[in-house]
């Protein structure tokens, strides 16, 4: 959860906000005929890249990416790889990794979960922020330690970890080629041995996959790798072909662990490449993937994949999946050529667990009161704290307005939560005396630094306005341009409502006094700037309160 220690001091300028509430649903939920015993895909809506998971007796316990934002990787349980409950953060410490003021799509990469003997581990990649890394914990809520760093595998990213019957541990990762690389994207898989005890590499490195499973056609991006055993077979498997819609899952055996390794015949053994592009629904760019074994002997997989809403564009991220693993003739295989992932299917043979308080899919609302000594752990910020500038105090929260814009590259007085639908809205009340021109506070969709748009009540010619600005590039201001804006009547500081509504190619922006009718702010907005095909990076688009102040007013 966000520490307190972080709280704002009062006697600083704020933005109070009494509450923030969330709704959303999508398309398909209309036609998704969905039985008592399925689950939907996916299990995780919304910004969470990359899963990987673990099991630790009954409990399985599933982490996930979130580059430079902070808190970083989120910790989620479950019982029966369905309702899953977020239980904290492993990067909770702004003093465990340094952000900076790097791109809000570098950071941490994606982590490996994995557990031992009572010790949980998590190996991860800092990129442009130290490199490799392993932290571990006795109980996966935290606290976890900081980093011990791995430089043995510089220029590597994606590290998992493995821990053979003999009592040996392994990494593997994606890393440079031996050679220059023939090809953009050609990148291997290596191997070395890990000492758990000491939280170091020992021994040798050597290549396991050179450019993927065909190196032939060239293939792009062979990463994301895990090991597992079963039936005395090694078993490599790893994501190939880019994060876009050429994702794929591939996998290659051996007797030993450190090979050499053969491709499956029948690879991929899950992509939804080649299929009609004019499919309802779609479902795309599915990969990286992770293996678990319940107790009674099944296998399922988390991926990520992602939900357009037109051709490639999407504005929820990449998202957590979950499907059965099959295993033929000593192969696994989740998809065949052909198949369509499904937004619904049979649940897990596993003791259903109830629901959880916070849900992670299908049509949902969720009110934040800011009644707790905590935010609960889903809210994020971008990039590590320097200072404090928030807190929770009589049932709201307290945003210090700083002169640190949205598009500044740097931590603003911002915290959000993911936009986990297609059509979504996001509202709240925020009370603010704007001290000079160009203060401001309210609610934004942030996609990064470089797109975003913020609904605020500010002040303009020494009058209290409320405006709506956007960042459609890094060609615009950091501050955003102006598109709308208005008078507002009534006393500084009184409350405001505002909101946001998307149907992801639109977003439409919203203000009322605190009992007042609503009344639309400018036109409708192009969403497609909220998404990564347009803004770039591995990020999804958030909803937030934020908070902003041009300067120190001058004395009196």
């Amino acid at each position: 959860m966000l520490a307190l220690a972080l709280a704002a001091p009062a006697a600083a300028q704020e933005a109070r906000f009494d509450w923030f509430d969330y709704q959303g649903s999508d398309p398909v939920d209309v036609t998704l005929n969905a039985g008592p015993d399925d689950y939907r895909n996916p299990i995780l809506q919304g910004f969470y890249p990359d899963p990987s998971i673990t099991r630790a007796g009954d409990d399985y316990y599933l982490v996930t990416s979130t580059f430079a934002y902070f808190p970083g990787i989120p910790v989620f349980h479950s019982r029966d790889l369905v309702s899953w409950t977020q239980i904290g953060n492993a990067i909770d410490r702004p003093d465990q990794l340094d952000f900076g003021r790097l791109g809000l799509s570098r950071g941490v990469f994606a982590p490996t979960i994995e557990h031992k003997n009572g010790t949980f581990y998590i190996l991860n990649t800092c990129v442009d922020c130290g490199g490799n890394f392993v932290i571990t914990a006795r109980d996966p809520a935290g606290p976890w330690s900081d980093p011990v760093w791995l430089p043995d595998l510089e220029g590597g990213i994606d590290p998992g970890l493995f821990f053979d019957e003999d009592g040996r541990t392994w990494i593997v990762n994606n890393g440079p080629p031996e050679g220059p690389p023939r090809y953009s994207g050609h990148r291997a898989i290596w191997i070395q041995e890990f000492d758990a005890a000491n939280l170091r590499t020992i021994g040798p490195r050597r290549v396991l996959v050179d450019g993927g499973v065909d190196p032939a056609t060239n293939p792009i991006w062979i990463e994301g790798p895990h090991i597992l055993k079963r039936d005395g077979w090694y078993y490599l498997i790893c994501a190939e072909g880019g994060t876009a819609e050429g994702h794929s899952q591939v996998v290659l055996r051996s007797r030993s662990v450190a090979g050499p390794y053969q491709p499956y015949p029948g690879n991929p053994i899950l992509t939804q490449r080649g299929l009609p592009v004019d499919r309802p629904f779609p479902i795309t760019s599915a990969g990286h993937a992770d293996f678990v074994e319940t107790p009674n002997g099944e296998w399922w997989a988390t991926f990520l994949a992602v939900r357009p809403y037109r051709g490639d564009y999407y504005n929820t991220g990449r998202e957590t999946f979950l499907l059965p693993v099959r295993w033929e003739d000593g192969w696994p295989r989740m998809t065949d050529p052909g198949d369509l992932i499904p937004y619904a299917h049979v649940r897990p043979d596993l003791p259903r667990q109830a629901a959880p308080a916070i849900p992670t899919t299908g049509p949902f609302a969720l009110r934040e009161e800011f009644d707790g000594p905590r935010l609960p752990p889903y809210w994020m910020m971008v990039r590590n704290p320097r200072e404090p500038w928030y807190s929770l105090r009589g049932g709201q929260l307290a945003l210090r307005a700083r002169p640190v814009p949205l598009g500044g590259m740097a931590n603003p007085s911002f915290l959000a939560r993911r936009q986990q639908h297609m059509h979504a809205s996001a509202s709240t009340v925020v009370r603010f005396t704007p001290a000079r021109d160009g203060d401001e506070a309210g609610i934004a969709a942030f996609q990064s630094d470089d797109y975003w748009y913020a609904l605020s009540v500010g002040r303009e010619g020494g009058r209290p306005v409320v405006k709506l600005e956007r960042r459609t590039g890094p060609s615009d201001p950091a501050g955003g341009v102006t598109v709308a804006a208005v008078p507002l009547a009534g006393e500084a500081g009184m409350p405001v409502r505002l909101r946001i509504e998307s149907d992801s190619l639109t977003y439409r922006f919203s203000y009322a006094a605190e009992t007042g009718k609503w009344q639309r702010l400018g036109e409708p907005q192009d969403g497609t700037i909220l998404s990564t095909r347009t803004a770039g990076g591995f990020v999804g688009a958030v909803f937030g309160l934020h908070a902003y102040s041009a300067g120190t007013p001058a004395a009196d």
